[in-house]
């Protein structure tokens, strides 16, 4: 239901306070209401048992709490959970929780829909329609962390911003999320645990870096080869590869971290000789690690998996440049929630 109050998640701390001085309270009830909205999570003004029924009253006529809901959830054989999570006007997103035997990581989408426009995946194929806000973000990974205690006895421990959108097509918002994740007065979780995962936006690579940002950085790159890069991703015209290094070398210089590098192999579209020797160069301009990452079609056959022969191409080579590579095989495809299938087909 979309109505004229305001969210109330919109408002930092400090307005909280002086919202009920300005009704007459004292500034600390703003403090219970942030511990409520954040760290417990209230979805209703009612669940916040320790404020009097008319303070729950005068915050329900000028605010809403627009919280979002898991409409389905889907469990894979491999115990890959996938939320179509409904927003509070209705439009959907989806999340993903991954579990290892040691780790459970989120996937958490960044936007309704897709900026870019990746031929091989098919969130680039939905339009986009909004940007999340914060707290829709910092909402999937409650609800994922809330399912990983429910489904696995553990709580959350990683965080990917792999899911639908691109993040840094988002980036106030996203930082946002990011901030309240990782502080004490939210979820807590420590920002080396969290990937936010880019197809390479230079200039916004380059703030992160000087915002001092603390978490991880993956480039979705897919080609070293500007040619090849801009067929199966069409933006690389308007951010060649060229710029991309620049602002990765920056970031280096900036932060000291690493870069990961998501990378599938495709059968007759990058997987020559002159493929592999293109992108070795390019990992050696920062220092980096690389996933090579199994492909998961999107019905129409135009992208086919490269053959065993390709990928041990590519492991040997990087790994006689010493570079460090690992194989992901992907989780859940057998629900569409694996790496570029997540399209709401629900």
């Amino acid at each position: 239901m979309v109505t004229n109050k305001k969210d109330i998640r919109a408002l930092t701390k400090d307005q909280l306070r002086d919202f009920f001085v300005a009704q007459g309270d004292k500034a600390f009830r703003g403090n219970q209401v942030y511990e409520w909205l954040w760290q417990k999570s209230a979805h209703s003004f009612e669940a916040m048992t320790n404020i009097s029924k008319d303070t729950r009253d005068l915050l329900d006529t000028h605010f809403v709490i627009n919280h979002i809901e898991v409409d389905t959830m889907q469990r894979s054989n491999d115990g890959t959970i996938k939320n179509a999570v409904k927003l509070h006007d209705g439009l959907i997103v989806e999340s993903v929780l991954i579990p290892t035997p040691t780790r459970t990581t989120a996937c958490v989408s960044s936007q309704v829909g897709c900026s870019l426009d990746c031929k091989f995946c098919a969130t680039a194929r939905l339009k986009r329609m909004r940007n999340l806000n914060p707290d829709e973000i910092y909402d999937q990974v409650v609800a994922i962390d809330r399912e990983s205690k429910t489904y696995f006895n553990r709580p959350l421990s990683n965080i990917v911003f792999m899911g639908m959108g691109e993040p840094l097509m988002n980036y106030n918002n996203v930082i946002k999320a990011i901030d309240k994740i990782t502080s004490d007065e939210g979820l807590g979780m420590s920002p080396k645990r969290i990937t936010l995962s880019t197809s390479g936006v230079p200039k916004m690579i380059k703030k992160m870096a000087d915002d001092g940002v603390k978490f991880n950085l993956a480039v979705s790159l897919h080609s070293a080869v500007d040619e090849v890069r801009t067929s199966i991703m069409p933006f690389n015209e308007t951010f060649p590869l060229e710029d991309l290094r620049e602002a990765l070398e920056y970031w280096y210089a900036k932060t000291k971290r690493k870069v990961s590098y998501e990378y599938v192999v495709w059968r007759g579209i990058n997987d020559s000789q002159k493929d592999i020797d293109a992108f070795v160069k390019f990992c050696k301009y920062v220092p980096c690690k690389v996933n090579i990452i199994e492909y998961n079609p999107i019905d129409d056959g135009e992208f086919q998996q490269a053959s065993n022969e390709a990928l041990e191409n590519y492991i040997k080579t990087l790994e006689a440049n010493r570079i460090v590579v690992n194989v992901r095989r992907s989780r859940g495809k057998d629900i569409d929630a694996a790496c570029g299938q997540l399209a709401n087909k629900s």
